[in-house]
């Protein structure tokens, strides 16, 4: 008689504060898209980006769901704490600026109408969704002392961060070709986004064990070096960027100064960001919790 496999269903997945994080991530997520479809206003690269996210953290945080459920998790060649540490920061990142450029792009004043109810109503669901998202976050950050899973550490979680907040950046990237100072600051961000990204993969598909050097004493340096190079962006990307240039009169959404501007707002931010990660790095190599 053949003997037929069992699948092992574990309800810890979904009973937990963790899962019921998750379930309520995937509710709202799914809810907040769903209407937002429904008004058929979501075109142009500001409504596409807001339906990605939605759906896209939706579809992630349902395969994570099952996959614990079913605990098929331990069959895949990688970290899941750490996985599940940088999607749920990554979704949070995602949720929350979705959170703050649909109501700006798409939500006229007065509102009025179906169309505008449900787009309000469809933000409101999209800010309990980065709650959600932020909570998964607190609940699965590795407590002082444990760096079992680096990415549910904080310098791990910042790590997300910075490579997050490069690729907005990115996306407001226009005009620098002409200015030397201009092309230092974009090679600083492609340079620190490259490799902050290759240690967030390296995490999770478990090759840091193959690293030369110890790897504690690497983010140290790589975080001094990093902070070294946000702050000469910080000085060089305002200098160069507005120097003898006033804003224009009309000065619409995809105007280069307003991109400018929050180019050297998101530069200040991931220099923040590194001063934070070397410090706390520097806490986890230098001084043990016992």
């Amino acid at each position: 008689v053949g003997t037929m496999a069992v699948a092992t269903v574990n309800l810890h997945a979904v009973t937990s504060w963790v899962g019921i994080a998750r379930l309520f991530a995937i509710v709202l997520s799914c809810i907040a898209f769903s209407l937002v479809a429904s008004t058929g206003d979501f075109g142009g690269p500001y409504g596409t980006w807001c339906m990605f996210t939605w759906c896209f953290c939706f579809a992630v945080t349902l395969l994570v769901v099952v996959l614990e459920l079913l605990e098929l998790y331990p069959k895949l060649p990688l970290s899941w704490d750490d996985f599940t540490s940088a999607f749920s920061m990554l979704a949070a990142l995602m949720v929350f600026t979705t959170s703050v450029v649909f109501p700006s792009t798409f939500i006229s004043s007065p509102c009025s109408g179906s169309k505008c109810v449900r787009q309000a109503v469809a933000t409101t669901f999209s800010c309990l969704c980065f709650l959600a998202y932020a909570l998964e976050v607190g609940l699965t950050r590795a407590k002082p002392g444990d760096i079992s899973s680096f990415l549910s550490t904080v310098p791990g979680l910042l790590k997300v961060f910075e490579a997050y907040v490069a690729c907005l950046i990115f996306s407001l990237l226009d005009a620098y070709s002409s200015e030397a100072g201009l092309q230092w600051c974009v090679a600083v961000y492609s340079i620190c986004f490259i490799i902050t990204l290759l240690i967030i993969i390296f995490t999770i598909g478990r090759c840091l064990t193959y690293m030369p050097c110890p790897l504690e004493k690497m983010l140290v340096g790589y975080n001094a070096l990093a902070l070294a190079m946000y702050l000469t962006a910080t000085i060089l990307w305002p200098l160069y960027s507005f120097r003898g240039k006033s804003r224009p009169n009309n000065c619409g959404r995809n105007c280069w100064w307003n991109k400018h501007l929050g180019i050297t707002f998101l530069t200040i931010f991931n220099l923040i960001a590194y001063l934070v990660d070397l410090v706390y790095s520097t806490k986890m190599v230098f001084i043990r919790a016992p």
